[in-house]
């Protein structure tokens, strides 16, 4: 995206926007009413449509106001389709709008009790906390009182937050995407299986009707042939209550199969949030493993040069005096071998098992950071060092486990950040989101 529909990092936000997107008095005493999908920027329709409507759902809305087939149309035309008719406005935009106020009215009633931009925000914050954000994003897009800073800042973090799923576990997002196929298949076989036992009551109720109105000609035709035989008469009414009896069994049947198929799709969607859940977390471990590997590999690539590990892996150990409590005696090894190659000093400690405890208390006031690994220290001397470490404002930090990668990656991240710190600020965007 060349021109992103939020602003980057500046000293003075206000100093440097365009005059014609500040809000003015007349504006704000006017805006009463929620937005509209198609009155908000063009810039937004993406994320807004791409994170609070299902592509189940777009396949039943798009194709009634597109040349799309519902069936074969893959998912990006769909979501394309749905983004133009947003930007076009008309029956598809105020279609879309509705789908998005009757699926999200619960959120919208809970937004409403925000009256000012900061209340808009505590809202937003709230539900990115709790994960429940295409309800929150919607009603904050559409709210009265939310300004373009307010937009911006959401727009900002969903942009960042879509960032995280990128490197994903490609089974569990097969087995996912099936899931969902497999629930938006089932739900449409339950209002299928509805419409039909509709159907049969309609038939039923006609059946019904038209065998009293036999019962009533039968009667009539009796009152008029005396000489009728009444045999032939019970038969008839027999074979019309065994008529209305078959229909009654149809339609228990089908409603035991509409029931069961509703309990089916109920234990598909509870198994899809846990899997949803558990796909998280391996994201999660998997961003941490890949971070930890890669700085491992780059610290490996520099070992055949002398200095090469002060100039691209670990420069920032240079001068330092690093104490590192616990870890393993294979491991520790090399990580002192790193640390002074670098030009730095690593002091290890094993907690207390072999050497005096002591010795750790004494050792942590000249340090200038103090690193431990959550896998391979006891608890007591984890209390102890976190407390002398704040007594005398040294920093200290937890690892993720023993291992050299570990402790690569950390220091690799601080590397980074001082990189960081001393290039140039980015250029501040020219972005207006009221005119593009």
């Amino acid at each position: 995206m060349q021109t992103p529909p939020f602003e980057l990092v500046r000293t003075s936000a206000h100093a440097h926007r365009d005059a014609c997107c500040q809000p003015t008095a007349a504006d704000l005493r006017t805006s009463r009413r929620r937005a509209r999908l198609a009155e908000l920027d063009a810039h937004l329709h993406c994320s807004v449509i791409g994170t609070c409507l299902s592509t189940a759902e777009l396949r039943k809305l798009v194709p009634k106001f597109t040349h799309l087939d519902r069936y074969h149309a893959s998912d990006l035309e769909i979501h394309h389709a749905a983004v133009e008719l947003a930007i076009a406005g008309g029956a598809g935009a105020k279609a879309l709008n509705k789908a998005l106020d009757e699926r999200y009215a619960g959120a919208i009633r809970r937004f409403d009790a925000a009256r000012d931009p900061k209340a808009l925000l505590d809202l937003w914050n709230d539900a990115l906390k709790s994960g429940d954000i295409p309800p929150a994003y919607w009603a904050l897009m559409s709210h009265p009182h939310a300004t373009i800073d307010v937009r911006q800042s959401a727009f900002g973090e969903l942009h960042m937050l879509s960032h995280l799923v990128g490197a994903a576990n490609r089974a569990d997002i097969r087995r996912l995407v099936a899931l969902e196929a497999e629930n938006a298949e089932l739900r449409d076989k339950i209002e299928r299986q509805q419409a039909r036992l509709l159907e049969l009551n309609a038939e039923r109720d006609a059946s019904i009707r038209q065998s009293n109105d036999h019962a009533l000609k039968l009667a009539a035709l009796v009152e008029r042939k005396p000489d009728t035989s009444t045999a032939q008469l019970e038969a008839e009414v027999e074979r019309l209550r065994e008529k209305v009896d078959d229909g009654e069994r149809r339609l228990a049947l089908h409603t035991s199969r509409r029931e069961a198929a509703e309990q089916r799709a109920q234990r598909e969607e509870a198994g899809t949030r846990a899997l949803r859940n558990k796909l998280g977390e391996a994201q999660a471990l998997l961003r941490v493993v890949q971070s930890e590997c890669a700085a491992l590999e780059r610290a490996t690539l520099d070992a055949g040069d002398r200095t090469g590990a002060r100039r691209r892996g670990i420069e920032w150990a240079n001068g330092k005096r690093i104490v590192y409590v616990g870890g393993r005696p294979s491991s520790n090894t090399v990580l002192k071998a790193l640390v002074e190659e670098a030009g730095g000093e690593l002091t290890v400690h094993d907690g207390g098992i072999e050497d005096r405890k002591g010795l750790l208390a004494g050792a942590l006031p000249n340090a200038d950071v103090v690193l431990f690994p959550v896998d391979c220290i006891d608890h007591d001397s984890m209390s102890m060092l976190k407390r002398v470490c704040e007594r005398h404002g040294v920093e200290y930090s937890p690892l993720r486990t023993a291992s050299v990668a570990s402790f690569v990656e950390f220091v690799a991240r601080l590397t980074a950040g001082t990189r960081h710190t001393e290039a140039p600020s980015p250029p501040p965007s020219a972005f207006c989101l009221r005119h593009g």
